[in-house]
């Protein structure tokens, strides 16, 4: 009989997961046939129709491999959607901003930057105010990774991770570096602490948090956790010619590709690794 129960109950579990990877809520009768998400408005701030889990390692464990957009619900909070990694390191990865094609412009104002701009589906940044939701409750790992104009590729990976919330303008927390790319947060070899990104507020246009005598955002025209000014930069000017546009012009990671090359792909993620109770 507690045999009975208990598969009873495990069929149950894979109903509503099907449900919820198909789009359909828990107590929708229409029959599905695959376990595939179908999303048809990627737009940054689409409210997602049906949720369960909450994030994109969370979709990874109930089996899901083929990177897209899915619904999360990672707190109490309204759900939203988010672009998922599902192949890099097989982590599952919560991807919160691309750069691409220079097809989004990412020299915006705070509310723009605090709420998430851009398509899911191409280049974004997912917003301070759900990046922050992703991360309050847990440890976390950040992972950039950078692509050049010759098809060259580099990662930088992050054992700790997060912000605070809009109270204090979402200081960045990071630590725990390794990869390829260079550490572009914590340590810069050349300036030193003057530029570096771990422990700053962010900053945009309208309204600056920064270390120095200007406003970092205007002169560099996009938006970061900016010092005096920078040693890295993904939220910059997009430009299709890396190299033409003069020092500290666009989207900089001054560690791999120096401080006066432009990249042409970024992608920043995160990954919840502990989920604190």
């Amino acid at each position: 009989m507690m045999l009975a129960g208990k598969l009873m109950y495990s069929l149950m579990i894979i109903i509503v997961i099907i449900n919820t990877v198909n789009g359909n809520c828990p107590d929708d009768e229409k029959e599905t046939t695959s376990p595939v998400v179908t999303i048809t408005n990627t737009s940054v701030n689409a409210t997602p129709e049906c949720v369960m889990p909450s994030d994109c390692k969370a979709w990874k464990e109930l089996g899901i491999k083929q990177n897209g957009v899915y619904p999360i619900k990672p707190d109490n909070g309204p759900a939203f959607q988010v672009y998922c990694d599902m192949e890099t390191d097989g982590s599952g990865w919560t991807v919160f901003q691309r750069r691409q094609d220079g097809s989004v412009d990412f020299y915006r104002n705070w509310t723009d930057y605090e709420n998430g701009f851009g398509d899911l589906a191409g280049e974004f940044w997912l917003g301070l105010s759900k990046i922050h939701r992703l991360t309050k409750e847990g440890s976390n790992t950040l992972r950039v990774d950078l692509e050049d104009f010759e098809g060259n590729t580099a990662y930088a990976n992050y054992s700790t991770f997060s912000f605070s919330d809009g109270s204090t303008e979402y200081i960045l927390t990071v630590g725990g570096y390794s990869g390829t790319a260079g550490d572009g947060l914590i340590t810069d070899p050349i300036h030193g602490d003057i530029t570096k990104h771990n422990g700053m507020k962010f900053t945009t246009r309208d309204n600056d948090n920064d270390n120095s005598v200007v406003n970092c955002a205007n002169g560099f025209n996009g938006a970061w956790w900016f010092n005096h000014c920078y040693q890295s930069h993904l939220n910059g000017p997009y430009y299709t010619n890396p190299t033409g546009n003069g020092l500290w012009r666009g989207i900089i990671w001054l560690d791999w590709k120096g401080d006066s090359y432009s990249l042409r792909f970024t992608e920043m993620k995160l990954v919840v690794t502990i989920k604190h109770k």
